[in-house]
């Protein structure tokens, strides 16, 4: 039974075989673009726990265990070769349990902690994402390892969720949520002082250009899509891909806003939308 169940882990995959690619909502788009970039040929299938949204304001035990049992029928049904978990507050709470449960490669997302210290010239940084991911052990060893004598202020930043949602929707965006984040950040102690942000949730970076207007150009932003796609392209290296059918999205909830968001998938390359 081992030696059956280690030669189908190695086998090579099918070149149909989708990248997974899973957030809460649609902030994993942000990373799906970097994916895009580095393999343009892989059959993506893009998954959004919309029924679960938000994740941020949910406890440990319950992000848990949905995403370890959505990742589980998701695997199952779509038998893909690779997960992405790209959502910083599911991958640095679900990301062990994740691997337990299955046996294909488990990319996780975490805030860009480490690129950010390296690149600081005043030592002071700046970190936003939800309230569950802030306050994550995992963030006080990325800091405690990466960071260490320099000034990481985190601020949780939950309404920026609901604008880049709404903000790929077509709809308006809430400037004055950006601008409180912004504010409320620069007021800490040291905050004057910032010159990179972290932004440690994958929806953020769908604001980028919001952001960068509430806190000026001396602050340079920094997240982690592109070195996800980094290593996911090292993992699937020397794989073949092929499409048998058109890449598609699967929601957990079928919802009006969904009609919403048709143009921002096509223009990603996703041509369906299915309900899970």
């Amino acid at each position: 039974m081992a030696f059956r169940q280690m030669e189908r882990e190695t086998q090579a995959p099918e070149p149909d075989a989708p990248l997974l690619i899973f957030d809460s909502g649609v902030g994993g788009l942000s990373v799906l673009d970097a994916v895009r970039k580095a393999l343009p040929d892989a059959p993506i299938i893009y998954a959004a726990d919309n029924a679960g949204l938000p994740y941020g304001s949910k406890s440990e035990a319950e992000i848990a265990a949905r995403v370890a049992g959505l990742l589980g029928r998701m695997a199952e049904r779509y038998r893909p070769r690779l997960a992405c978990i790209a959502c910083n507050t599911a991958s640095t709470i679900a990301l062990g349990m994740v691997r337990e449960v299955l046996h294909i490669p488990i990319v996780g997302t975490v805030p860009a902690i480490k690129p950010a210290a390296e690149i600081t010239e005043t030592g002071t940084i700046g970190l936003i994402g939800t309230e569950a991911t802030i306050r994550q052990e995992y963030v006080d060893n990325l800091e405690a390892e990466f960071a260490h004598g320099k000034t990481l202020l985190r601020l949780a930043a939950p309404d920026l969720v609901a604008a880049a949602e709404a903000k790929l929707r077509g709809e308006p965006v809430d400037s004055a949520s950006i601008e409180q984040a912004a504010r409320r950040l620069t007021m800490m102690a040291s905050g004057n002082r910032i010159d990179v942000l972290v932004l440690a949730c994958t929806h953020f970076p769908l604001l980028s250009a919001e952001l960068q207007e509430a806190f000026g150009p001396d602050v340079r932003l920094i997240d982690g899509a592109e070195g996800i796609a980094r290593r996911i392209a090292s993992l699937t290296q020397g794989q073949s891909f092929a499409r048998s059918r058109p890449d598609r999205a699967v929601f957990t909830r079928n919802e009006a806003g969904l009609a919403g968001l048709k143009d921002a998938l096509a223009r990603r390359g996703i041509e369906e939308i299915e309900i899970l």
